[in-house]
């Protein structure tokens, strides 16, 4: 780790108590940032924390859900500098086809892996603007591009992010804005949790897609990933799409 990486810049995280969030927090505070990490599991935060102190390290751990505007206003509220935004929080969906998703995970699935993403980058957007400089990295996912790799509501939420992404990109870009995605494919997360098989046939239809995806990546190996592309190093890098899956989607 680079600990001048991110000196001097201020970062919000959510999704930051656990899995891959957890680790951006750890490696952002120790490459010099100072962190904001947000999630909706409190027990979470607290697990985070633990590990901050572990090494001697602080953040902001607040709890609050992206898909609530009132939470997402809390958070920037008061804020001078937002430099760095890592769109992280996200849940699957069991693996269901269109046929059998209900309306229940549909409309959450889509809420808290599109609709939050675009709640707090909207938020955060004025900041970076009068400041003339910013870095957005939203972790999407190898089903942002296939079709196998989940449900129908997680698999047209990542696909649908990506176009926020490059939009982003495109328009905020002459403002010294940057926005970019990190693709993971397997991770060792507690995303698991949301991803049980409900439909057999749909599972088994699904793991002819998994034939090729590779031993399960450590979240710290996704952070590294999100930590440059919200740096400096990275500051060609805008509207990029970055599979950090193992070379799952080059097969």
């Amino acid at each position: 780790m680079d600990s001048r990486r991110h000196a001097g810049r201020v970062a919000i995280v959510t999704g930051a108590g656990s899995g891959i969030g957890r680790a951006t927090v750890l490696r952002m505070v120790a490459e010099g940032a100072t962190v904001i990490g947000l999630d909706v599991n409190e027990a979470g935060l607290a697990g985070t924390r633990e590990e901050l102190d572990a090494v001697g390290a602080r953040a902001e751990l607040l709890v609050a859900d992206v898909t609530s505007q009132a939470d997402v206003d809390r958070v920037v509220a008061g804020r001078t500098a937002v430099d760095v935004l890592v769109n992280n929080a996200g849940i699957m969906d069991h693996f269901l086809p269109l046929g059998e998703v209900d309306d229940a995970t549909w409309d959450r699935v889509l809420a808290v892996n599109v609709t939050g993403v675009m709640r707090l980058t909207r938020a955060v957007l004025p900041l970076m603007e009068s400041a003339g400089h910013g870095s957005i990295v939203t972790v999407a996912s190898e089903a942002s591009l296939r079709a196998g790799a989940s449900g129908v509501s997680y698999t047209t939420s990542k696909h649908a992010v990506i176009g926020l992404v490059r939009h982003v990109a495109y328009f905020y870009g002459p403002r010294g804005i940057r926005s970019n995605a990190v693709l993971p494919g397997a991770v060792q997360t507690g995303i698991g949790s949301s991803s049980s098989p409900a439909v057999p046939w749909a599972m088994e239809r699904a793991m002819a897609s998994f034939g090729v995806i590779g031993t399960p990546a450590q979240p710290d190996q996704i952070a590294a990933a999100i930590s440059w592309l919200a740096s400096d190093e990275a500051s060609n890098v805008n509207g990029a799409c970055l599979a950090d899956d193992g070379g799952w989607s080059a097969a």
